[in-house]
């Protein structure tokens, strides 16, 4: 009896099986593989020298054709975690894109704080530390103005620091998921209401905020995110690629970074609290942060699936500012996956050089 040919049908599902062995093949050798390697990958790998330093901060330059006659400050969160998630690995990196589209581009990292920097203050911060920062890069570039991009806590410092500075020589400014409106700030604005959190108490009792505390807070704010995380990597395990980009962020979203108790309790209390930047009663050194005063092109940034920093309330910045020339831009992905996920390169990085591009 001849047997009948397999149906159209059936070989497609033969040809799936015989494609998810071959994948758990390779799900086998790279775990493995993990397991007996386990050393760290190399990451910020974007050739830089370092330009200044004031305390624990230091302002890197990175190597460029330079094609672009306005420079670009970025300013980063300050804490939480560590700067090179914007250097990752050649191919997903941020600095490496604006740079290879030719811009002048510095970098500010905070530092790692220890127990000597309880006294930091975010007032410190803004009123001498930025401005000591931006004067360099113009001494540095041979220029008269930069660009300022500040991404999460790095976006309402620079706005404060613009706010107190109307003559700050700042050519634009772009916030990239920075939340301004604290009033839609989200879960974390519910967990520091003043009635939940007395940010005085906390700090007096324990100094600095420990990295063990900053990272208990980010896993509360999504809770199945690690078992999110061992599924997508079972998934994908069988993928080069994917497990060299996995090993790197999985590095990263472990090095939390602690709190200088000063900067902390200030700004829970006048951003989270009282949301005073946008109401326009933050004082700084003795002046009022006026975002009615920048009046320099604004790029705004919200990433839709975004915990940290809400649209709602990073958007807000383009008609609280006084510049005529405001866009906001809303792009997938979340807080992290906005600037450094396997979209950033077709989503948030065009957008942001092709904008600079325009004015610099």
């Amino acid at each position: 009896m001849t047997q009948a040919p397999p149906t159209p049908e059936l070989e497609e599902l033969i040809d799936q099986w015989r494609e998810e062995q071959s994948k758990n093949l390779l799900r086998m050798r790279n775990f493995v593989e993990l397991t007996r390697n386990p050393d760290p990958p190399l990451v910020g790998q974007s050739p830089r020298e370092e330009i200044y330093r004031k305390r624990k901060a230091r302002l890197y330059r990175y190597h460029s054709k330079r094609t672009h006659a306005t420079p670009v400050l970025f300013v980063p969160n300050l804490g939480i975690s560590r700067p090179y998630i914007f250097d990752l690995l050649p191919g997903s990196s941020f600095v490496e894109h604006l740079t290879g589209q030719g811009f002048d581009f510095y970098m500010l990292d905070w530092g790692v704080f220890g127990p000597e920097d309880n006294g930091l203050s975010l007032e410190y911060c803004v009123t001498k530390i930025l401005p000591r920062m931006v004067r360099k890069v113009l001494e540095t570039s041979g220029t008269d103005e930069t660009s300022v991009l500040g991404y999460c806590m790095g976006a309402p410092l620079s706005a404060s620091y613009m706010g107190i500075t109307p003559d700050a020589p700042v050519k634009n400014f772009i916030d990239m998921a920075g939340p301004i409106d604290f009033d839609h700030i989200g879960l974390f604005g519910k967990w520091l209401e003043k009635q939940y959190f007395d940010a005085d108490r906390y700090v007096d009792t324990l100094g600095n905020i420990p990295s063990d505390a900053v990272k208990m807070g980010f896993k509360l704010l999504k809770p199945p995110m690690d078992l999110q995380t061992s599924i997508n990597l079972w998934w994908n395990g069988w993928n080069d690629n994917y497990l060299r980009g996995f090993k790197a962020m999985n590095m990263w979203a472990n090095e939390y970074k602690p709190f200088p108790g000063e900067f902390f309790r200030q700004w829970v209390k006048w951003f989270y609290q009282d949301n005073l930047l946008a109401k326009g009663e933050l004082v700084l050194g003795g002046k009022t942060a006026d975002m009615r005063k920048i009046t320099a092109p604004v790029l705004a940034i919200g990433a839709r699936r975004d915990d940290i920093a809400p649209v709602g309330s990073v958007k807000p910045l383009v008609d609280l500012v006084g510049s005529t020339d405001t866009t906001y831009h809303e792009l997938p992905g979340g807080h992290i996956s906005l600037v450094a996920g396997r979209t950033a390169f077709k989503d948030c990085w065009p957008t942001v050089s092709e904008w600079l591009a325009e004015r610099s």
